[in-house]
């Protein structure tokens, strides 16, 4: 997750920063950003885009950093921006990563391993019919409590309710890539190493949606209840 050691701004030109480091480019994609932005910084391409250009710059420096600003406001704005890129991401998993993942996989298959190959496909199923729980979870009583909470509406509800069952998602995932590795032989290498490196990322790319979650929006939620949302 941590890639750079200075602190992204908003007079980047986002073309510069993605020549930095290509990894930001699924993050683009939930932010919405369009293709296309030429020469323009940072803030000019949020602007164009309706985009809370504070809160796209605490993201992507947190993703690539690891650093939370220390005068990082927890405001109404902020948690709502947060929500919003985080139901972004949940869309973003569900409806283009895994599938594009189970493709991969499934090309992959060596049909010599006619035996296992029905269930590796079970386990990444499994595997992402878990993810999608814990995403409707979130969904149908995080996010509604959080647009509740700003919009003063009393809610039996809290923010520690999810942090303490709030789990690692990831681990099964590592459980598949780990069986790969160690004990699948394929005459189709170039193609299992693809899927492989696609199963990689997505680890990696859900490790790092369950840290804003931790250390950007659990904390910034706990401390506008404190504050009585002020």
């Amino acid at each position: 997750m941590k890639r750079l050691s200075t602190p992204v701004t908003a007079n980047d030109l986002l073309v510069d920063l993605i020549k930095e480091d290509f990894n930001i480019l699924p993050i683009l994609s939930r932010f919405s950003i369009p293709l296309g932005f030429g020469n323009k910084n940072i803030s000019e391409v949020c602007l164009e885009n309706d985009i809370d250009t504070d809160i796209f710059l605490l993201i992507i420096n947190f993703i690539l950093t690891g650093v939370i600003p220390a005068e990082e406001k927890c405001s109404i704005k902020s948690a709502i921006g947060i929500v919003d890129f985080l139901h972004n991401s949940h869309d973003y998993f569900l409806g283009y990563k895994f599938p594009h993942i189970r493709a991969n996989l499934v090309s992959a298959l060596d049909q010599t391993h006619s035996d296992i190959n029905p269930a590796i496909i079970s386990f990444f199923d499994s595997y992402v019919s878990q993810v999608k729980a814990h995403f409707d979870y979130e969904e149908l009583n995080v996010w509604p409590y959080i647009r509740n909470l700003v919009s003063n509406t009393d809610s039996s509800y809290n923010i520690d309710i999810f942090r303490k069952h709030h789990d690692e998602i990831g681990e099964k995932l590592s459980d598949l890539k780990n069986i790969i590795l160690r004990y699948y032989t394929t005459s189709m290498p170039n193609k299992m190493y693809d899927a492989l490196v696609d199963i990689f990322n997505c680890e990696e790319d859900l490790n790092t949606h369950h840290a804003i979650e931790n250390h950007i929006l659990i904390p910034m939620i706990s401390a506008l209840e404190q504050a009585g949302k002020k």
